[in-house]
């Protein structure tokens, strides 16, 4: 079997290299990190809106019957102004309006909540995507190392990378 002969020419031990290299790979896990929160985050705001926007809808719903029942309370008492049964009529309908006016203030609280939460998903998953893109300009910037062989980039990079940590934790945190 023949032998395989491996040249390390032009492959001398750099230490600085490595230290870059660890670097680029704490700020790439670091990256990682802060786009799975932004990816989970908008997840989130979206669920959280699209429940808004079904209590919205069931509020309308409430609001149609509201006023359904005082369209029939009007029209009752112009058709049967003088019948028996007028007041039981009316009565059943006021007890049935007031339901669906309490009704229609729980839903309206709900969906306010909810949208509430929803903006509050999208300020954060905003900070995540912010720090995810200073992270990347940091991983790109410390990367750049390799290629030029100056300290300038790693040293860039890591103010890059350190500011989209700081940017990210203010979505974990707020």
């Amino acid at each position: 079997m023949a032998e395989l002969e491996i040249h390390h020419e032009g492959h001398e031990h750099d230490p600085m290299g490595q230290r870059v290299g660890i670097l680029a790979a704490v700020l790439a896990v670091c990256l990682a990190v802060v786009t799975i929160a932004s990816h989970r985050t908008h997840t989130e705001a979206i669920i959280k809106k699209s429940e808004s926007n079904d209590e919205w809808a069931h509020y309308q719903a409430s609001r149609i019957k509201f006023h359904n029942l005082e369209l029939g309370e009007r029209l009752t008492k112009l058709v049967a102004a003088d019948k028996p049964g007028l007041q039981e009529s009316l009565d059943q309908y006021k007890a049935e309006k007031e339901k669906y006016a309490a009704q229609a203030k729980e839903i309206q609280e709900t969906a306010e909540r909810r949208s509430a939460e929803s903006e509050a998903a999208e300020r954060r998953a905003l900070r995540y995507d912010f720090g995810e893109g200073l992270l990347e300009i940091g991983l790109v910037l410390t990367s750049m190392y390799f290629i030029a062989r100056r300290m300038l980039f790693p040293v860039i990079g890591i103010v890059a990378g350190l500011a989209g940590v700081v940017v990210a934790l203010t979505g974990f945190l707020g």
